[in-house]
């Protein structure tokens, strides 16, 4: 027998959709076959379990629980062409005509769902998955919608190159392991010295004496396993510069000499990849990023070295020791930044900080037309060797 409270709701439910498919576009699967390449953002509303036993390749994932939650943080352009789908059809149905009512302008619903798709040819893919250990380690990761699991699966899938074990480096290098970044290569030809240790925080007392490379990567497998850590335990030369950066996605400069600045600088943009970069003086230091042609060079920033005497080392002139962890960090925020695609990155912004005011200024950076290195043809590399100018 069925309840009669039963049948009130199910006939409530069917009402409700019948209103919302009234209000709503549908798409067959066919039709929306040709029209992927036309910006349309694909929603998938069902559940994780479904997802991770199939989807359309593109498709973000968010829950039809979650969709008046985090849509707007999603998907923040409300007039965003929106394909909404499920299982079969019927939650995308309430889910796009929900979406309409938070004044997004352009949302169908893929007529028969996932199921529609496939059956009709459509390509899907099973997507990769966080293991269980994976989604507990990063969960606090899971639960931004701006990072989501997606996001940590870019991460997982990102490579950094991190130039420099030291003062810089120590804090980026930790950071970006515990965030989940999968492979990070670690590029230093120092060993461990006492004197380090009151900044370089990746580097123990146990460690003096040791190469800076293999201290780093201990500490690293220490705090990740999840990491695949690729050490360079050599000098960084026009000689091996471009076939070290080929295979990463981004560089990080943690190096503390204006003439590897400009190396660095050169290779990154004939290899077309950003450089987040970083430095410090005393109580004193500064982050951006130089990604030309979005943004400005390090040649457009720094012309020509200053006078030696203007600008002394860390080891000439001191530095606080916390001060690179806080230069170090705002680099490792930035370089997850640029992975995940989210935020506002200081691409075209300086960011300085000084710790004696605990004071914080962000400055705009132009692009130099005349620059010898992205004005136009890179002239800044004809005597780098083995490296191919774009």
């Amino acid at each position: 027998m069925i309840e009669g409270g039963n049948i009130r709701s199910m006939s409530n439910f069917r009402e409700l959709l019948a209103n919302a498919r009234a209000q709503i576009s549908e798409v067959e699967a066919v039709t929306l076959q040709t029209r992927l390449g036309d910006g349309w953002v694909l929603l998938d509303v069902r559940e994780p379990e479904e997802f991770s036993q199939g989807t359309i390749p593109g498709s973000i994932l968010l829950p039809r629980g979650n969709l008046e939650l985090q849509i707007e943080t999603v998907i923040p352009d409300k007039r965003t062409p929106i394909v909404v789908y499920c299982a079969a059809g019927v939650r995308s149905i309430l889910a796009a005509h929900s979406l309409g009512q938070l004044g997004y302008t352009n949302v169908s619903s893929l007529s028969g769902g996932f199921e529609a798709w496939k059956n009709q040819g459509g390509l899907w893919q099973v997507p990769q998955r966080l293991g269980d250990a994976q989604r507990r380690r990063y969960h606090r990761h899971l639960l931004l919608p701006e990072v989501g699991e997606e996001g940590q699966k870019k991460l997982l899938n990102s490579k950094v190159l991190l130039l420099g074990a030291g003062g810089l480096g120590s804090p980026i290098i930790l950071y970006l392991a515990a965030a989940g970044v999968g492979t990070l290569g670690i590029l230093d030809m120092d060993e461990v010295d006492l004197s380090n240790l009151q900044r370089q925080i990746i580097h123990t007392t146990d460690s003096i004496g040791k190469r800076k490379v293999d201290s780093a990567s201990a500490a690293v497998r220490a705090l990740n396993p999840d990491i695949d850590v690729i050490t360079y335990d050599c000098r960084l030369d026009a000689t091996n510069i471009a076939s070290i950066i080929a295979d990463y996605d981004l560089v990080v400069d943690g190096t503390d000499n204006f003439a590897t600045r400009y190396l660095i600088n050169d290779a990154a943009i004939a290899a077309h990849l950003p450089v987040v970069h970083g430095s410090i003086y005393r109580f004193e230091g500064q982050v951006t990023i130089f990604a030309p042609p979005q943004g400005p060079c390090y040649r457009c920033f720094q012309p020509t070295p200053p006078p030696s005497e203007l600008a002394p080392s860390c080891s000439e002139a001191g530095v606080l020791g916390v001060l690179p962890g806080i230069i170090g960090s705002l680099q490792a925020a930035e370089t997850l930044k640029l992975l995940l695609g989210i935020g506002e990155t200081l691409v075209g912004r300086l960011l300085t900080y000084d710790a004696l005011t605990q004071s914080l200024h962000t400055y705009r950076l132009e692009r130099n037309p005349n620059c010898p290195s992205c004005g136009g043809r890179p002239s800044g590399l004809v005597n780098h060797p083995n490296m191919k100018v774009v």
